[in-house]
This record gives structure tokens, C-alpha cells and sequence, in this order.
């Protein structure tokens, strides 16, 4: 009996070990993918393109292959403010898309509300969306605003944002937010394995 108990707690130090170095491994090609994900412009930009295709209205019914993610236009709403979530905490509360005045959702944090316009394009955005938004910002007495774009946008979007209290995200920049949100949801599963220490 005693060698039955002997050998059952090798077992069980062996599988603790077994977990630990596992666990280890997968922290680190984890960390080694993040890093590249993080690092790589040209990534980034087939990440945005693949989000816009993602999420484009299609003109015409079009096939797919079952390994593509194809999601109706309004759920690119939705996507966004959970990134929104994820990165930054607050609350974000998607506006129903008929009667919205170019506002998409609203983001509240402790710093106060602030008013969001998404747009799913492959071209640049011009600077129209950015006085709609900034208008709702002015009405709403909000914080500050964002437009947020799977593209990017024009020199003269650019310009006219600039020294108004909106925010400017592109299709690279709204990856490396997306990318974020995920590393966060990473971060909270490793704390959630238990230790057996």
C-alpha cells in the first residue's frame, strides 16, 4: 500500500511539473506571436483589409469559403465598441442604426461621454463624418468623439480634425486596439489557471 501511495504522488509531482513547464511554453510562444503581431506594419494593414471584408455591404450575393468570417455591415458596430471595452473598460452602447445623427455608439467612461462614428471603407474617409460627429460632440456637451475607419483618411480629414477633441482611428490603428483587447483577454485566462503552488 505504501508503494501505491509513493508512486501516485511521483505521478502527480511529475504532472505538476509536466503543467508548469507547458503552461510556461505557451506563455512564451504566446508573448513571441504578440510580439510579431504587434511589430509588423504590413500585418496590420492585411488585418484592417481583412476586417473591411469582413464587414462590407456586398452589392450582390456573394459566395464565401467556410473558413472566411462574413458578419452583416451593422455588426461592425457592434465589434467595435467591444474593442472599445476590452482596451479601455467603460461602457459602450450601441445606437439603433435608423434616426443615430452619424452618432454609432456612445462610450461612457469615468472621464465623461463620448460620441463614436464607425465606417466601413476601403477608401480614405473626408472629413464629412468628422464634422457630423463633432457637431453630436458640441450638441451632446460629450467629452470628445472618435471616428473610426477600416481605411484611413484623407489629408484634408486630417487637417480638419486637428485641435478638435475627435479622435482619428484607421484600419491599422483599430487593429492594434483589436489586438490589444485580445492580449487583455489573454492576460485574464493566465491569471485564471490555477497555480498549484
Amino acid at each position: 500500500m505504501v508503494y501505491v501511495e509513493i508512486l501516485a504522488s511521483i505521478v502527480l509531482i511529475a504532472a505538476f511539473i509536466h503543467f508548469q513547464m507547458t503552461k510556461r511554453k505557451n506563455k512564451y510562444n504566446l508573448d513571441l506571436i504578440s510580439e510579431q503581431l504587434c511589430s509588423s506594419d504590413e500585418l496590420k494593414k492585411t488585418l484592417a483589409m481583412g476586417l473591411y471584408l469582413r464587414f462590407k455591404q456586398e452589392d450582390e450575393e456573394v459566395e464565401y469559403s467556410s473558413a472566411f468570417i462574413k458578419e452583416d455591415p451593422l455588426f461592425f458596430e457592434n465589434f467595435v465598441a467591444d474593442v472599445f471595452e476590452r482596451v479601455s473598460g467603460g461602457r459602450a452602447w450601441v445606437l439603433p442604426p435608423n434616426g443615430d445623427y452619424g452618432v454609432d455608439f456612445e462610450y461612457d467612461t469615468e472621464e465623461g461621454k463620448y460620441l463614436a462614428q464607425v465606417k466601413c471603407q476601403k477608401d480614405d474617409l473626408p472629413f464629412d463624418p468628422i464634422a457630423l460627429i463633432h457637431s453630436n460632440v458640441v450638441k451632446r456637451d460629450a467629452v470628445g468623439g472618435y471616428v473610426i475607419t477600416t481605411g484611413a483618411f484623407t489629408s484634408a480629414a486630417k487637417r480638419y480634425a486637428d485641435g478638435l477633441n475627435v479622435e482619428l482611428i484607421d484600419g491599422v490603428k483599430l487593429v492594434e486596439l483589436w489586438i490589444e483587447g485580445l492580449q487583455e483577454n489573454q492576460e485574464e485566462v493566465i491569471k485564471a489557471i490555477p497555480e498549484w503552488t
